[in-house]
């Protein structure tokens, strides 16, 4: 089996003067940095005293998962001689509370819509979205399902 090793680095931003001193004494902003890209903006959920123009975990995860779908797509269409002119999708989860704070995603779903040059290719294209499911290693990883509406169609 080959490995693939990834690193990032989380900095918390959002002291405002006494730590940790007080629960609603500080922000939850934080930056996720990988070496040689972009800082992305991170904080909570706004539920949970987050700010909402920056990005959450759990924002995160979703587009993770809708990511790592599209590209596995994208290649075994290429592969497959299946010719994408647009791909988009607007995926959603799903994510419970418990009683002790606590919480899990039930789960995600996937909404994506896919323009085809060639309409005889749209039960292939289809049939593409459960081997990308297969494939994609942020599915894999998930305990809850990741579930598929495509909807393909051909031409602009």
């Amino acid at each position: 089996m080959k490995q693939h090793d990834y690193k990032a680095i989380i900095t918390w931003t959002g002291n405002t003067g006494n730590g940790t001193a007080d629960y609603r004494g500080y922000e939850r902003s934080h930056e996720i940095s990988i070496p040689g890209k972009p800082i992305i903006p991170a904080s909570s959920d706004p539920s949970f005293r987050g700010d909402k123009s920056r990005y959450n975990p759990e924002e995160m995860l979703v587009a993770s998962l809708s990511s790592c779908h599209m590209l596995w797509y994208l290649h075994l269409c290429s592969v497959a001689g299946v010719v994408v002119l647009e791909y988009s999708d607007e995926a959603t989860g799903i994510m419970t509370e418990t009683a002790d704070g606590g919480g899990y995603f039930k789960e995600v779903t996937l909404r994506p819509k896919v323009t085809l040059a060639d309409n005889t290719m749209i039960a292939k294209a289809n049939e593409l979205h459960h081997e990308a499911n297969k494939k994609c290693f942020i599915a894999n990883s998930v305990n809850f399902p990741v579930l598929h509406r495509p909807v393909c169609l051909a031409g602009k």
